[in-house]
């Protein structure tokens, strides 16, 4: 074994015999860029125990959603903890009170890079983009999930907006962008268990199948007993009746029931499209001209959800509770006592 060249107990000696860490005429020391990482992460929860997060499996059961807003004193107390461990004495512990709101203010900008660093791109790349502008910190907020849609779906697009955004719109439309809060972190803690964070508080939030390619498909009612095609325009948009889609029975072939009649779906839709049934805006369907018309028809556009609005019921007052019986007063009633003392008796 090598003799070490410089020893813990020496280092720590000439260190504290310094008179100082740095020269009055140099310019005050920044955190180095593995140490602001590091912190940065922390600060959105990076690396904290899940059962820190959630501490009973019960508050996060199966086919579950939970929003919430992050402590940000909680996260602070979490980056002082990490930086207790150089405290030595009491210059160390002077230090980082004096620098602490600096560090605090560092952080607030830093943790929105957080999701590129994740990413792979280079931190001074990143860091520089991200101090252009710094902004004062703002709300996080965010959600943890635990479904059998984040193992299906891993590559499931979840957005934010700062307004309820009306049916149908394009996620990449300008305007829709624009109103997209900025996603801080987007991570699978496990197959079923997704957590995000936002830069602010959303009245909107959806969550999309991923859009690898065109899909064709049918519903399917909750038996599986009827199937049908929900017709479309020539837009793709799904056309209803006072509110309510408008659906096509779909034709199956009379020996296999499994096999879609391709046939007699595309005159049926090209029925329909002829005779136009009533429909909101008087849109018609899709006129069947060829294939393209018909794959239009039988699209199956990524499945989308959407989370808005809330409902606070702190303060009302609590709903009527239904006439019940009274374990103490059926216990004491001198009937039952007496013949649960025959009982014992018998025994």
């Amino acid at each position: 074994m090598r003799t070490p060249l410089v020893t813990g107990a020496t280092a720590l000696s000439e260190r504290l015999r310094a008179v100082s860490q740095v020269a009055p005429t140099d310019a005050e020391a920044e955190m180095p860029p593995y140490m602001e990482s590091f912190l940065a992460h922390l600060r959105l929860l990076v690396g904290v125990p899940f059962e820190y997060l959630i501490p009973d499996p019960r508050l996060l059961p199966d086919e579950s959603i939970r929003f919430f807003y992050l402590d940000r004193s909680w996260c602070d107390r979490l980056v002082d903890g990490s930086v207790a461990v150089g405290k030595i004495g009491s210059r160390e512990q002077a230090h980082h009170q004096g620098l602490a709101t600096k560090v605090s203010g560092t952080l607030d900008v830093s943790e929105r890079m957080v999701r590129s660093l994740q990413r792979g791109q280079d931190f001074e790349a990143v860091r520089a983009q991200v101090f252009l502008a710094p902004k004062k910190a703002d709300l996080v907020t965010g959600f943890l999930m635990r479904s059998a849609t984040v193992s299906g779906w891993p590559h499931m697009e979840v957005r934010a907006y700062t307004e309820r955004v009306a049916e149908p719109f394009d996620a990449s439309d300008a305007a829709v962008v624009a109103k997209q809060l900025p996603l801080l972190r987007l991570e699978r803690l496990s197959p079923g268990v997704l957590f995000v964070l936002w830069q602010g508080v959303p009245e909107l939030v959806t969550l999309e199948e991923p859009h690898h390619g065109v899909q064709f498909g049918i519903d399917v009612s909750a038996d599986g007993r009827n199937r049908s095609v929900p017709l479309r325009s020539k837009t793709g948009q799904l056309l209803a009746r006072n509110q309510r889609k408008i659906d096509l029975p779909l034709p199956t072939r009379s020996r296999r029931a499994d096999v879609i009649d391709v046939l007699r779906l595309r005159d049926a839709l090209a029925d329909k499209a002829l005779n136009l049934p009533p429909s909101d805006g008087n849109v018609p369907p899709i006129a069947q001209t060829g294939s393209a018309s018909f794959a239009i028809a039988v699209l199956d556009p990524p499945w989308r959800q959407r989370f808005e609005g809330t409902e606070d019921k702190a303060g009302d007052e609590p709903a009527p509770m239904l006439p019940g019986l009274k374990v103490t007063d059926r216990a004491r009633d001198a009937g039952l006592k007496l013949a649960v003392s025959e009982i014992y008796k018998l025994g």
